[in-house]
Order: structure tokens, then C-alpha cells, then sequence
């Protein structure tokens, strides 16, 4: 399957965005997924139609961490797309994806860590948060994630990098 592609499908995949949030150290944001508590993931989740792929994942952040206060800093080349597992692919939106599909935003925390609140969400889907060393966030998602983290790391490594000037 491949990865990457430049335009999104969403006849086979449910379009999302996804958000990976750096601190200002370089570190970056993962929560302990509630229905899941051995995955790890990155804020993300469906766009809705007509919304901007940018909007949706500010959206996203604010409506799964509780803080929006961040600065953009990079959109990531394409969309990415992974395939679910065919017995959950039955199971989840109804049956209707095969997977998502996925562009993805590099964002600056500008805040205190204090305004992150997990459980004060309308809809919590994380159980705990903390800052991973970026080397570590594709080992914290699910195996048929992972690819996309991976690329996703990939391409927003430089972030993580914070000079002392």
C-alpha cells in the first residue's frame, strides 16, 4: 500500500487531521488512549465536510487536550493513509472506511501545561498525557499506525530540534 498521496479519498477513507504538538523543549504531546490504554496517540480526528484540513486539527486540539494555544508551524507534503485491520474495519464508522486518511499539522505549544485538561473535554479520549521524546512516538501507537507516525516524524523532526539563541 502506499503511504502517501497527494490528493485525499474519501470514499475509501475517513478524512482526518492530525496534530503534532511540540513543547517548547522539542518534546511532543501523546495521550494514553481511554478505550486503549496500551496506544499512545497524537491528537487527531475526522474533518468535516466543507472544513479546512488546518481548521479541523486546531479543532481537534482543542476539543481532546482543552488548549489551542499554539503557533502553526508546518503542514506536512500530502496526505497520509493507513488501512485498518479488517475485523475493526467492520466495526468502526459503520463499516463504510477502510482506513483514514490523513493530513497532518506540526504546531508550537505557546502555553503552561496546566491548560491541557484531558477530562474536561465534552468527549475525553485520553486517559493521560505527557511530552515523548520524538524518537519515541512511533513506538507508542498501535502497529497499523505506525507507518504514518513514523512518517510523520519523520518529516517534522526539525521541530523537535529547539536552539538556545
Amino acid at each position: 500500500m502506499n503511504l502517501r498521496s497527494d490528493r485525499p479519498d474519501s470514499q475509501h477513507y475517513r478524512l482526518c487531521a492530525g496534530a503534532m504538538l511540540f513543547s517548547r523543549s522539542g518534546q511532543v504531546w501523546v495521550g494514553q488512549r481511554i478505550d486503549s490504554p496500551n496506544a499512545w496517540q497524537m491528537p487527531q480526528g475526522g474533518i468535516e465536510p466543507g472544513e479546512d484540513p488546518a481548521a479541523a486539527a486546531l479543532r481537534e486540539l482543542h476539543e481532546e487536550v482543552g488548549s489551542g494555544n499554539v503557533a502553526l508551524l508546518a503542514e506536512a507534503e500530502g496526505w497520509l493513509k493507513y488501512d485498518l485491520p479488517p475485523a475493526l474495519a467492520a466495526r468502526a464508522w459503520g463499516g463504510k472506511y477502510r482506513g483514514q486518511m490523513q493530513k497532518w499539522f506540526a504546531f508550537r505549544f505557546l502555553g503552561n501545561d496546566d491548560e491541557f485538561d484531558i477530562h474536561g473535554v465534552e468527549r475525553p479520549e485520553f486517559e493521560a498525557w505527557r511530552w515523548a521524546d520524538i524518537a519515541d512516538v512511533a513506538s507508542l501507537i498501535v502497529d497499523f499506525k505506525r507507518p504514518v507516525y513514523e512518517a510523520v516524524v519523520a518529516e517534522f523532526r526539525c521541530f523537535s530540534q529547539v536552539s538556545a539563541a
